[in-house]
């Protein structure tokens, strides 16, 4: 029997119903757990190098990236990991933290910015890891898969193209395949929400009115698939078609529950972006405003000079 609600034959684990306190009990998915502490420790490495030169680091960013290192450890190494196997409501949390909560998080944290400044230079004519992710960051791969003609039919192929077709059911059939999805959906969200309110610096960066756009571009997708699931007559996803006596509950019924959650998600996200955005604009808008003054006292010294100059000459003149 493995750990995740199913056995490795496929045969389900007999769980007690659903409550709030016993979804949130410790269960650990070894692959998540090790994975949340390398984020936690190496990005507190970091953090502690800047400080250890003298360098500065905001600490909004720093509680930004472990809030969103805790969101995705909070979904999958407690029992919600295990009810996700068996309940569709439950895995649509799962999905709606780790997919739309948790990538904006972690990218308020910056941990490109903050790997760029701890990672030492390899020295002349040598490429160590902070010259391998300036050539990632700058990589033709990069400009491809942050620029909105993909990002935004993979956000929505996310959605249709797994849960609609045979293919969740395939990946939820083993562990490997469970992992390698939400790992999917983790990803999916960061090279979503990267180039509209990421605080790293990306290849593809528009202007704010295109970020917004780009935002709410892929809302609407998601709200409607949260009402597909909703106004079903049947049950559309095998996995979940049949669940375990022991939950007390309904197929249909459970999928209505997850279609809801889906759909008032989308929502959350958009909100918490926006004030992002609006922040970051505000910001830039400040440093410009500073630039344009700092460049106009310059100006003015100079006219000053000037016209000192010519009354010292007009002086001499005089003389």
């Amino acid at each position: 029997m493995d750990h995740s609600g199913h056995g490795m034959d496929g045969m389900t684990m007999d769980l007690p119903p659903f409550t709030l306190g016993r979804g949130l009990e410790f269960s650990s998915d070894p692959f998540f757990l090790i994975a949340c502490l390398l984020g936690l420790g190496l990005y507190g490495w970091g953090v502690l190098r800047l400080r250890r030169r003298g360098d500065a680091w905001p600490a909004g960013r720093t509680v930004a990236w472990a809030a969103g290192v805790l969101s995705v450890a909070l979904v999958m190494n407690t029992m919600l990991n295990d009810y996700g196997m068996v309940m569709f409501s439950v895995h649509m949390v799962q999905h709606m933290v780790i997919s739309m909560l948790s990538p904006i998080l972690l990218l308020l944290g910056a941990p490109m910015t903050l790997a760029l400044r701890a990672l030492p230079p390899a020295g002349r004519g040598r490429k160590g890891p902070r010259e391998l992710l300036l050539m990632l960051l700058h990589s033709r791969y990069m400009r491809v898969i942050t620029h909105p003609v993909f990002t935004i039919p993979m956000f929505i192929a996310s959605l249709y193209g797994l849960y609609f077709t045979p293919l969740f059911d395939f990946l939820m059939g083993s562990r490997a395949g469970h992992i390698a999805m939400m790992v999917h959906f983790l990803m999916v969200g960061l090279v979503f929400f990267w180039p509209i309110m990421g605080v790293d610096p990306g290849p593809h960066r528009p202007g704010y009115i295109m970020r917004m756009l780009e935002l709410f571009a892929g809302m609407p997708f998601h709200a409607f698939f949260g009402i597909a699931l909703m106004m079903a007559s049947e049950p559309m996803v095998g996995t979940y078609a049949n669940p375990p006596a022991s939950l007390g509950i309904e197929a249909l019924s459970d999928q209505t529950a997850a279609g809801g959650i889906a759909w008032a998600f989308s929502e959350i996200p958009s909100v918490l972006v926006l004030i992002a955005l609006i922040f970051q604009w505000y910001r830039s808008e400040q440093r410009q405003a500073k630039r344009a003054d700092r460049a106009a006292d310059r100006d003015g010294d100079k006219e000053l000079e000037a016209y000192n100059a010519y009354l010292a000459s007009l002086q001499a003149r005089g003389r």
